[in-house]
C-alpha cells in the first residue's frame, strides 16, 4: 500500500505536503514509512489479531496474558512513535499532514477498532490525531472507517 501510494501521489501531482519536495521534510516521511511496518502497524494488527480476529475464527476467547502482552508491545511502540517523531511537531514531517501522518491514523486505528482506546491517556498522540483527521476531513475519515469501527460487534 505504500508503494501504490507513492505512486499515486507522484503521478497526480498531490498537493506537496503529502510527499514533500523538499529533501529533509521526504527524508522524514520515508523514514516513518519504513519504520512503521515492523512497528505500528505490526504490534497494531497483533493487537488487532488477538483481541478480536482469533477469537472471532476460533470461537474462545484468547488467554489474557496474551492479550496484556500484545498491549503493552503496542504502548512501547507508540511512545517510540511519540518520541521519534511527533515530538513537539504539529505532524509528523513538520508543519503540514503528509502521507506519514495518514499511514500512521490508519494504523493505529486497528487497536481503536478493537476497543483499545490508545488515545485516551496519550494528550499529544490525541491532539495529532484531532489534527489528522482535521487535515483530511472528519467526515471522509469517519466514513472510511465506519466498516472496521463494527467489527468488533461480530
Amino acid at each position: 500500500s505504500i508503494a501504490i501510494l507513492l505512486y499515486l501521489v507522484q503521478k497526480f501531482k498531490t498537493p506537496d505536503h503529502w510527499y514533500p519536495s523538499d529533501l529533509q521534510k521526504r527524508a522524514r516521511v520515508d523514514e516513518y514509512l519504513a519504520w512503521q511496518h515492523v512497528n505500528i502497524r505490526a504490534k497494531g494488527s497483533k493487537l488487532f489479531l488477538t483481541k478480536v480476529l482469533l477469537p472471532l475464527i476460533t470461537g474462545q476467547p484468547l488467554p489474557p496474558e496474551k492479550l496484556e502482552f500484545a498491549t503493552e508491545e503496542l504502548n512501547v511502540t507508540l511512545k517510540q512513535f511519540e518520541e521519534k517523531f511527533l515530538q513537539d511537531k504539529p505532524f509528523i514531517a513538520g508543519s503540514e499532514v503528509s502521507l506519514a501522518d495518514l499511514v500512521a491514523l490508519v494504523e493505529l486505528m486497528q487497536p481503536v477498532c478493537a476497543g483499545y482506546d490508545l488515545f485516551e491517556e496519550r494528550p499529544k498522540l490525541a491532539e495529532w490525531r484531532s489534527r489528522v483527521e482535521e487535515a483530511v476531513g472528519k467526515q471522509l475519515f469517519q466514513e472510511a472507517h465506519e466498516e472496521i469501527m463494527n467489527v468488533k460487534n461480530l
